[in-house]
């Protein structure tokens, strides 16, 4: 009878156990005893009375586990929890642990720093809002499924850069994997590369494993191959919590740097399984309301918020542009190469007296193309300009997007080409001009030695008569400067002309008014369906050497009329990320069907 009734006992206090109500304050005696009112139980409230049983069965319910189960050390509690060093290499910044399987705790002055260096210390509701209601996740639409959909405003520079790595990984190997030997990160071979279009054939696993890689790659790259942090929310442990976590996420605003110290938790990885296990994980931590936010906070500590600060011209600006709350190329950057720095050319910019610009300092994997070179107001350089692989984030003046080719074959370059882009780099790594496209008589001459360029006597003495030497004026002496002088001068004027198909994606729903997009019904009529746009277009790029009466696309006298026919050109159409297309292929005429392509 004794055995039932603990039984019984046993089973009530675990039902109790089991409940999530919060535990009252712990008191060693009855509210009652202590005052000396009442009687030890005769004037206890039935409230009090059922949260004292409560502890009570609990108490002797752990008491005969530990006697019936003893317990052994928890390899999780066994296991070593990393700090976070929020502030790069300075030992005397780590964050506080709280516990492994909570992760890590910012104190509340990190999170000042970090909450002041993504919006500053005056924000608007609505750029938070921005920032918080966007997740990372995939188009539901089958024609634009391999793509990440942006339902803010803001963001897109975070999903931009994402998606580029998430595109790397989707289009090219897929299923094949290498362990570098530096960091343990995914590094692909380009033998192979997808050859179909047809999009809305990936699988979801293959979008999620596509999407875990590039995550994990780049807050890899950002701790220097040699850690990466991952941000999540607090209590927080395995995906069978994942719901959970989502509705928690979903009332879940902030507002201020506190806001963010009371949620958020990190946790340090040093190798790459241990890392993929987590995000996979938590992924939908990341694709709930605050996932890019996750993602980029994620990121920030992973470089090291002191190395994020150092890396920059100004740190006194936040990361979050104001007053609409874009993403800035310093957060883009980051996520492309791995440091926040502010500037799209290649290497620094000496100013003088110590001072200098900061730019991209080595080659990367996936580039970025601009509108605003078009508008002469920045100079992208060959590292950004001439990815790994043929994949741009594309920025315009208020968004980002995505152009990416299915064929790597669109960037490799002729002899002809290779000559000229030996020039130029030779040329950039001497323009102190920040990519105003002129250099000095002293660094011409170098120039010229370094690329072996044999200049008639008469040609040398007018380039150099002004004092400095302009790109432009360079390159046209180098047009009609014979090969075996160092020139890449062409007879025909046809060598190296490529015709390939590239792909923009536009992750911001858009109305699709002339591509026979779906409509919806509204009062008074049908809109069309707002969704996100994957536009194709055809390529033609003349040589960059082409002389202007090469231009048309006159076919030679010898052709049959069947030629003439199949090898009609396409009508030239015009956008503004056509002018973007033209800063890597320079004279390049585009054509797609339906809409034009939108950068905006």
């Amino acid at each position: 009878m004794a055995d039932h009734q603990e039984d019984e006992d046993l089973k009530l206090a675990l039902q109790m156990s089991m409940q999530y109500n919060p535990p009252e304050p712990k008191r060693s005696k009855p509210i009652e005893e202590e005052t000396g009112s009442g009687s030890q139980s005769g004037g206890e409230s039935p409230e009090a009375k059922s949260r004292r049983l409560q502890r009570e069965l609990m108490a002797a319910a752990a008491e005969k586990r530990m006697v019936l189960f003893p317990k052994s050390p928890s390899p999780v509690n066994q296991a070593r929890v990393l700090p976070i060093r929020v502030g790069g290499d300075k030992d005397d910044e780590v964050v506080k642990s709280v516990g492994s399987d909570l992760g890590k705790e910012l104190s509340m002055e990190e999170s000042d720093q970090l909450f002041s260096m993504v919006f500053g210390n005056e924000v608007s509701k609505s750029v938070l809002a921005q920032w918080t209601n966007q997740g990372i996740r995939f188009s539901p639409d089958p024609e634009t499924t391999i793509g990440l959909v942006q339902h803010e405003g803001g963001p897109c520079g975070v999903l931009a850069a994402l998606q580029a790595f998430v595109l790397k990984y989707l289009l090219y190997f897929p299923g094949d994997r290498v362990a570098s030997p530096s960091m343990g990160v995914w590094t692909l071979s380009k033998d192979r590369h997808v050859v179909s279009d047809s999009f809305s054939s990936v699988t979801e696993e293959a979008k999620t494993r596509a999407l875990v890689r590039s995550m994990c790659e780049i807050l890899f790259m950002c701790g220097n191959n040699n850690r990466a942090v991952i941000a999540s929310f607090t209590n927080f442990e395995d995906s069978s919590t994942n719901q959970k976590d989502e509705a928690m996420a979903s009332g879940l605003p902030i507002e201020s740097a506190s806001d963010l110290q009371k949620i958020l938790r990190f946790e340090t990885f040093t190798t790459q399984a241990s890392a993929l296990n987590k995000l996979e994980g938590t992924i939908t931590a990341f694709q709930s309301r605050m996932g890019a936010l996750l993602f980029l906070i994620s990121a920030l500590l992973s470089r090291g918020l002191d190395s994020v600060q150092a890396d920059r011209d100004d740190p006194n600006l936040p990361l979050v542009t104001a007053p609409f709350g874009h993403a800035s190329q310093e957060i883009v950057n980051l996520l492309l190469c791995g440091e926040a720095v502010p500037n799209v050319f290649d290497g620094r910019m000496d100013l003088g007296g110590g001072m200098f610009l900061k730019g991209i300092s080595k080659n990367v994997d996936v580039g970025f193309l601009t509108l605003l070179e078009s508008l002469n107001f920045c100079k992208v350089g060959q590292n950004l300009k001439c990815p790994k692989w043929p994949i741009w984030v594309i920025g315009s003046e208020s968004h980002y997007t995505v152009l990416f080719a299915l064929d790597p074959s669109v960037q490799e370059e002729n002899v002809l080409e290779l000559r000229e882009s030996e020039i130029r780099r030779a040329f950039d790594a001497r323009d102190e001009s920040g990519g105003g496209g002129f250099i000095s008589v002293e660094a011409f001459h170098q120039v010229v030695q370094e690329t072996n360029i044999r200049l008639p006597t008469e040609k040398l003495n007018d380039i150099c008569a002004t004092g400095f030497i302009v790109w432009s004026e360079l390159w046209q002496v180098i047009l009609e400067l014979d090969r075996n002088l160092g020139g890449i001068k062409d007879s025909t004027g046809m060598m190296g002309k490529k015709v390939f198909d590239i792909y923009h994606f536009n992750g911001i729903a858009k109305s699709d008014i002339n591509g026979g997009g779906q409509s919806i019904a509204v009062e008074g009529g049908t809109v069309p369906m707002q969704r996100p746009r994957l536009t194709k277009l055809n390529v033609a790029v003349p040589p960059k050497w082409t002389p202007e009466e090469y231009m048309s696309c006159a076919l030679p006298p010898s052709s049959s009329e069947k030629d003439a026919e199949v090898n009609q050109p396409k009508p030239v159409q015009h956008a503004p990320l056509v002018d973007c297309i033209r800063t890597r292929w320079s004279r390049a005429a585009c054509s797609w069907s339906g809409d034009p392509p939108s950068i905006v």
